[in-house]
């Protein structure tokens, strides 16, 4: 696909558009992930979700009703709620369109977890400290000039790259082409202000959470209101914490000094070395 093209401000918005009835289930977008990323071996950890989606799996390829396989990752919303509700900034949404992650500054709240629609992030339970996973649209090879490397490693052209208004209207035309094949509909389009991950599909797709019901407003207007809380919570809670430390530091003083009234009033007269008189003893 052609990468020219811009958004609002001249900035493109880079997309991903995949075609359930091209993919064959290689899962060689898969591998290249893991290879790109040296993702350690996979782990079927009891708590996984199912979709194959994990710390150490990116991207997952899903199968359907026995015949039809659907390629699984992070949707980068056009306005991503993850990044809304990071209270330390370690979800970014870059000028290209990839909603990226820094480990580093990661305080591990996993509120990008409760706030995602997609339920994409990944918890790295097994890391000493743990962090968040999932794709990031390979940030380094656009910089490059290359695409990402999943959609560079597919054999039947199922997920292509490109500009997202000209992979909105190649949808468009393989939807009009073939009508009695595709669902007539680009999911991904317009639900929760649009992602650039976009999906056409001869079978439903509600499965991946891209339902009608969450409709087309940004998450953001909404989960904001709800993050505005954050900073007086914590203000208020380390107050209380700190009045909380404070009365009881008090109170062992309290007692102490208690203490050493019962033993004879001033803790410090029987201390050896001073007599009744407060002289020192010959």
């Amino acid at each position: 696909m052609s990468r020219s093209g811009a958004r609002a401000g001249g900035v493109r918005q880079a997309a991903i558009l995949t075609d359930v009835t091209r993919c064959i289930g290689c899962e060689r977008c898969v591998a290249a992930c893991v290879k790109e990323y040296e993702l350690p071996e996979f782990r079927p950890w009891r708590w996984l979700a199912g979709d194959g989606l994990s710390a150490e799996r990116w991207t997952s390829v899903v199968q359907r009703g026995g015949e039809h396989f659907v390629r699984k990752q992070c949707r980068h919303c056009l306005e991503p709620a993850c990044v809304s509700v990071c209270p330390v900034g370690a979800l970014v949404k870059t000028p290209a369109g990839a909603v990226t992650y820094n480990a580093e500054i990661c305080m591990g709240c996993r509120y990008c977890m409760m706030s995602c629609p997609y339920s994409i992030p990944r918890y790295k339970w097994s890391a000493p400290k743990p962090v968040v996973q999932k794709c990031i649209l390979c940030p380094d090879r656009l910089a490059r000039g290359l695409e990402p490397a999943c959609t560079a490693a597919c054999p039947t052209g199922a997920t292509i790259f490109g500009e997202r208004e000209e992979l909105l209207a190649e949808a468009r035309r393989r939807l009009a082409a073939r009508p009695e094949t595709y669902v007539q509909r680009i999911f991904g389009e317009k639900e929760v202000g649009g992602t650039a991950v976009l999906y056409i599909s001869d079978v439903d797709l509600d499965f991946l959470a891209l339902r009608p019901e969450l409709g087309e407003r940004p998450l953001p207007a909404i989960t904001w209101g709800a993050l505005q809380a954050v900073p007086p919570i914590f203000v208020g809670t380390g107050a209380l914490m700190g009045g909380v430390y404070w009365l009881l530091q008090r109170r062992k003083k309290v007692a102490a000094a208690e203490a050493g009234t019962d033993g004879g009033g001033d803790p410090e007269a029987g201390a050896p070395g001073r007599g009744s008189g407060g002289h020192d003893k010959k």
